[in-house]
């Protein structure tokens, strides 16, 4: 099983630790691309237009000018960086051995600056979407893009892969029609009053939650056994390609 998640937004930086090493971080054959993304992270967040460049608020200014010192900053693993609603539910630091022995394993999360990362990844705190176009380098998505499809369907085997990506991260790898009935987005549709609608912020609260109850299942080999796991904590209707996750009130 592979679980693919987005970022999120917040980022804990970490107070003290060894600085970033690209060299050490899961799967190194993405280590030229990160090397890339990363320079020319660093060298646009120096400049005059970086808020403009890197779609970030005013009030964020302290951040960007954090990327410009990644090389140095203090790194901790990705499962005590990323925060947020989907990170809260899914609670890796919480997970029995077993379980998150299954997260170090399975769970995938995609990044604008390191592409994808293991839980156990140690990185710095850093600002960048997937839905940036940066100077000289292009557009994140398309940069990962051309990378990924190897690394992603290496790291499946043959197991099911649970989508739980926002859209602008789902947008660095499309899964190929090779993988076809393999791999299912999880989406989350609020009912009220029998009138059925797409949620934000509850859908990433209940992203974290299917992806924790995944890990907690001692064996998920294949969709059947996904759809069976989710279906014990929620009410879920299966379509092509897919799992409904119906919320209601």
């Amino acid at each position: 099983m592979l679980i693919l998640l987005p970022p999120s937004e917040g980022k804990a930086a970490a107070d003290s630790g060894p600085p970033l090493d690209l060299a050490s971080l899961s799967f190194p054959e993405l280590t030229r691309t990160r090397t890339r993304v990363l320079e020319a992270l660093i060298r646009i967040s120096g400049q005059r237009n970086a808020l403009r460049v890197l779609d970030v608020a005013p009030g964020l200014a302290p951040q960007v000018e954090r990327n410009t010192r990644l090389r140095e900053s203090p790194a901790h693993p990705a499962d005590r960086l990323y925060t947020g609603v989907l990170y809260e539910a899914l609670g890796l630091a919480s997970l029995p051995p077993a379980a998150r022995a299954r997260a170090d394993a399975s769970v995938l999360i995609f990044s604008g600056l390191f592409g994808v990362l293991r839980p156990s990844d140690v990185v710095p705190a850093y600002r960048l979407s997937m839905g940036v176009d940066l100077p000289r380098s292009g557009a994140l998505a398309g940069i990962w893009r051309k990378v990924l499809g190897p690394v992603i369907e290496t790291a499946a085997g043959d197991g099911p892969i649970i989508d739980c990506r926002s859209s602008t991260y789902a947008a660095a790898w499309k899964p190929p029609r090779s993988l076809a009935g393999r791999v299912v987005q999880v989406r989350v549709v609020q009912e009220v009053d029998g009138k059925r609608s797409v949620v934000s912020h509850m859908a990433k609260k209940t992203r974290g939650e299917v992806a924790r109850a995944l890990l907690l299942a001692d064996r998920v080999a294949t969709v059947q056994d996904a759809l069976e796991t989710v279906r014990q904590s929620f009410e879920v209707e299966e379509r092509q390609g897919a799992f409904d996750v119906i919320v209601r009130g």
